[in-house]
């Protein structure tokens, strides 16, 4: 049977897309951020999952505010990369697993989510970038990829409380697949960042810091604070957030920390990432 092995979490914002096209690496500006990785790919290359599921928000290439499903699910044999812009370069398409995406399909809808089957899914920047973070070299050892569309931007967007849910439901899903294999779940955005408007540049570290706590100890408290309250606290865009907790919900109850990264500014973003090892 198949094997939740952890969880991470990273943000994807598109300019670290151009970081990494332009090797800036070593640069004092980006440098802190890039520093969070290696004990993240240390650990992915120790335990080598065959697949990640990858939870991210489409950014208006593949769904836009007039057709924005709620969760949307790939079920393609390989997703390629046809960002909107943003002057990243286009890398090549990433494998998908098209049996083991109709298999969590079938499950989720039976557990009465009704998620919408994307048999072609364009994927952009929310998906490449943290590909490329934690897999840079696109070796042997790259996973299989599923990504899961959660919609961000369009409201209502899911509560808190249905992100955690999903994560659950997504963990049965995959947990009933019949082929031994290991799994990551990958919970992708944030943190806390407002990008226009009034508030533009906000963040909000004490908020941040708070998330990235709690997520690891008690992630059914998170689920508590309102969708006004998430936009209060962590900016127009911060409700990327629920990506991190539908990952969440998908691991083990209890989990071991095994890293993490919090920096700031990064693009007028609050940028954390994580390592969350199963306990079964």
């Amino acid at each position: 049977m198949a094997k939740i092995i952890g969880g991470l979490t990273t943000s994807h914002i598109p300019a670290v897309g151009n970081a990494i096209a332009n090797e800036m690496y070593d640069d004092p500006y980006w440098k802190p951020f890039f520093d969070g990785y290696p004990p993240i790919r240390e650990w992915l290359g120790d335990h080598k999952p065959d697949v990640a599921i990858l939870i991210y928000n489409d950014h208006g290439l593949a769904f836009f505010l007039d057709q924005m499903p709620t969760f949307a699910i790939g079920a393609a044999h390989e997703y390629r990369n046809e960002d909107e812009g943003w002057g990243i370069p286009v890398v090549p398409p990433y494998p998908g697993d098209a049996k083991m995406s109709w298999h969590i399909i079938e499950q989720m809808v039976e557990d009465e989510f009704d998620v919408t089957s994307c048999q072609e899914l364009p994927v952009d920047h929310g998906f490449t970038v943290p590909m490329q973070l934690f897999w840079p070299d696109r070796g042997p050892d790259m996973p299989r990829t599923i990504p899961v569309s959660a919609n961000t931007v369009q409201h209502p967007i899911p509560t808190l409380k249905r992100a955690l849910d999903f994560g659950k439901s997504l963990r049965q899903a995959i947990l009933s697949y019949p082929e031994d294999i290991n799994v990551v779940i990958l919970g992708t955005g944030g943190l806390s960042h407002q990008l226009d408007g009034e508030r533009a540049g906000f963040i909000n570290k004490e908020f941040d810091q708070m998330c990235m706590e709690k997520i690891v100890s008690d992630p059914e408290a998170l689920t508590k604070i309102s969708r006004h309250e998430l936009v209060r606290q962590a900016g127009a865009q911060g409700t990327e957030f629920l990506m991190w907790l539908m990952m969440r919900g998908a691991l083990s109850k209890e989990v071991n920390l095994i890293s993490s990264n919090y920096h700031i500014p990064i693009s007028n973003t609050g940028a954390g990432t994580m390592v969350m090892e199963c306990v079964d």
